[in-house]
């Protein structure tokens, strides 16, 4: 059997935007394969990382990941949230590899978004240490962990947006917030965009329970306030332009609830 597609459904990111809460939940139809976990060549069963880690390996090594290897009519799924940040070039051969893809965007109000990640990294740069021990101030450090959670590309939702439309103009573009508040309601939508059947999964014991489960959830430590006052400031140009690009404005936070209690200091 030719597969018109080495991926089916390509899911972009956002990073930190319920992109493996989609995973977990849409790998289990019965229609659709997951490939398996060769970490540290993929990451999970989720990333094939095929145009950022992966692409010296060839595109035979991408196609033969992604056939699901006893039933080549499944769908099979790449959900890599760096693939966002593609160049016009990559994302031209993703068309030319996944030309019949469903292409998934999720974008989640950008200083949420910003504050986790920073999470997430300085979890990982901590290895694992406990939430309360993770607090970092302004500075040096909180610095390096925004340029290694690259906030700003991934923050760059229009500009994002623009260079996948400009190949896949029918792509599904999903919002954190309205996801999480309904997560039948926002898989009724992307199973529909990936011509996939609700009855199958819908009826399984388990899919009550896994659409409202957190698959990975970084500390919820708080940061220093002028992280915060820096972040959002960042991103103001992002918030505008992701605004006059698809009219959706996000419901910006109050900064405050991220913020670290002042430290004691001496009398």
């Amino acid at each position: 059997m030719r597969r018109e597609n080495y991926a089916d459904i390509l899911c972009i990111g956002a990073q930190r935007a319920m992109t493996s809460w989609l995973h977990q939940v849409i790998s289990h139809h019965p229609q659709t394969w997951a490939f398996p976990d060769f970490d540290p060549v993929t990451s999970t069963r989720k990333e094939a990382h095929f145009w950022d880690w992966n692409h010296h390996r060839g595109r035979d090594w991408y196609r033969v990941l992604m056939t699901p290897p006893d039933d080549p009519g499944l769908k099979s799924l790449d959900f890599t949230p760096d693939y966002a940040l593609l160049n016009d070039d990559q994302i031209a051969e993703c068309k030319a590899l996944n030309p019949g893809a469903c292409v998934i965007y999720i974008l989640r109000e950008p200083l949420a978004r910003a504050v986790s990640a920073i999470r997430m990294h300085t979890m990982w740069a901590s290895n694992g240490a406990p939430a309360d021990a993770l607090r970092i101030g302004f500075g040096r450090e909180f610095l390096d962990r925004v340029q290694a959670a690259r906030i700003q590309r991934h923050g760059d939702y229009a500009g994002n947006l623009r260079r996948w439309r400009r190949h896949y103009p029918d792509l599904l573009v999903l919002e954190f917030a309205q996801l999480a508040a309904d997560p039948p309601a926002g898989l009724a939508r992307v199973l529909d965009a990936c011509n996939l059947p609700a009855a199958p999964l819908v009826v399984q014991p388990d899919h009550a329970a896994r659409l409202h489960r957190t698959v990975w959830h970084a500390p919820d430590y708080a940061l220093d306030a002028d992280c915060l006052h820096f972040l959002d400031g960042m991103l103001w140009r992002e918030r505008e332009e992701i605004a006059a690009e698809t009219g959706l404005r996000f419901e910006r936070p109050d900064p405050a609830q991220f913020v670290a209690p002042a430290e004691p200091t001496d009398a």
